[in-house]
């Protein structure tokens, strides 16, 4: 099953869900269905596409902050693909390591391959002469939730 949108009851887009958790959203008089699938039912309900806050939800904090880092998000950010190669990324790469007091931030990490991180080590970029296609940047909420 897919997932299901959650927009703000101004209609402003928030994130996704699971529809089993849309359906419990339903239930309990939070959410209503904005847009459902053609002819497709969930029990009495159909089948959800996206759904809309009865009450608005006040969200400026992540305009202005940005979101959290996470793993899976500096691996969504980079399209699953290594800094390093372009092949595809299954681990995160410290720019500057942490033994050397880097830290788990947008700016300091990037998707890499496990080879590439492997062949890096303890070492910055530089140092190990595998340079980076592209600098690592705090991406947009609209960007981690928009691929």
């Amino acid at each position: 099953m897919d997932a299901v949108l959650v927009i703000n009851a101004d209609l402003g887009p928030l994130h996704r869900v699971t529809v089993q958790h849309a359906i419990r959203m339903i239930c309990r008089r939070v959410a209503e269905i904005h847009e459902a699938e053609p002819d497709r039912v969930i029990g009495v309900y159909p089948m959800p596409r996206v759904v809309r806050l009865v009450r608005y939800v006040v969200t400026r904090w992540r305009f202005s902050a940005g979101p959290g880092w996470s793993r899976a998000g500096v691996l969504r950010r980079d399209g699953h693909r290594c800094a390093y190669c372009g092949a595809l990324a299954t681990t995160v790469d410290h720019v500057l390591p942490r033994s050397r007091g880097g830290r788990n931030t947008w700016k300091n990490t990037t998707a890499a391959c496990y080879g590439c991180n492997q062949r890096k080590g303890d070492r910055t970029p530089a140092e190990a002469g595998m340079p980076l296609r592209r600098e690592p940047a705090t991406p947009s909420w609209v960007a981690l939730v928009g691929r």
